[in-house]
């Protein structure tokens, strides 16, 4: 694990990006593509918006493939859903095609929307391993990532595959990577900034003995791959170390 801090939400942007355009140009220098999966919230708008603008020659983005980590059960054109936002924030200014573009099919039942886009992604890797380049993660300030809430079912989901899980808390659905899935990807990075993310942040890296059900941000930890958190001051001020 790798901890980054930043005494500004702009380094860690810009730090973040430089790490996203590496690891792509990585993969396309070895597989000819990048599998690269988004975040959704607010939180990452602004790092798609420089990938966009400030980044958008610094890579070939027509080999790169996004997908979406979790997916809100709300339809495709709603303000929430995050494949709208992305949409907005980079895959639109990028022109990305959209045989490269992978996004919940919302306008199904949540659990078949799950089944179809587990189907499309074991399509894409065409019987390959499926472990992506990098996954993005945000985290809330209850511990969860994706749409691994505390104390819902998809906690205990041990399959590589996508799931639909009822949040109470919410009062609705999700469509969500598992963990095993998250778990599979060559690297994975959480973006989190703020004072309201700090508890969960202590919770989550240091304590020893983990509750995964209570801050299912624990879950998160690659077979083989790399797992590195970009964080600010105020994310991190409650670390020990």
């Amino acid at each position: 694990m790798n901890l980054l801090i930043y005494k500004t939400k702009a380094e860690l942007l810009e730090d973040l990006a430089d790490y996203i355009i590496k690891i792509g140009e990585k993969a396309i220098a070895d597989q000819d593509c990048f599998n690269f999966v988004l975040t959704g919230g607010n939180s990452p708008k602004d790092l798609y918006e420089m990938l966009s603008t400030t980044y958008k020659d610094s890579i070939d983005w027509s080999k790169v493939f996004f997908f979406i980590g979790d997916e809100r059960n709300v339809p495709a054109n709603h303000e929430s859903y995050n494949g709208l936002m992305a949409q907005k924030a980079i895959l639109e200014p990028l022109a990305i095609a959209d045989d490269h573009i992978f996004l919940v099919n919302t306008a199904l039942a949540p659990e078949k929307a799950a089944i179809e886009y587990a189907k499309s992604i074991a399509k894409h890797f065409d019987g390959a391993d499926i472990a992506f380049d990098l996954i993005l993660l945000g985290m809330g300030d209850d511990g969860h990532t994706a749409s691994l809430f505390p104390g819902t079912t998809i906690l205990d989901n041990k399959e590589v595959t996508v799931d639909a899980v009822y949040v109470d808390k919410l009062s609705t659905y999700r469509i969500s990577f598992t963990a095993p899935l998250i778990n599979k990807a060559k690297n994975v990075a959480f973006l989190v900034f703020g004072e309201a993310k700090a508890h969960a942040v202590k919770h989550v890296i240091e304590d020893e003995d983990k509750k995964p059900h209570v801050y299912p941000s624990q879950l998160i930890n690659p077979i083989d791959g790399s797992l590195t958190w970009f964080m600010d001051t105020e994310a991190a001020k409650l670390l020990k170390n």
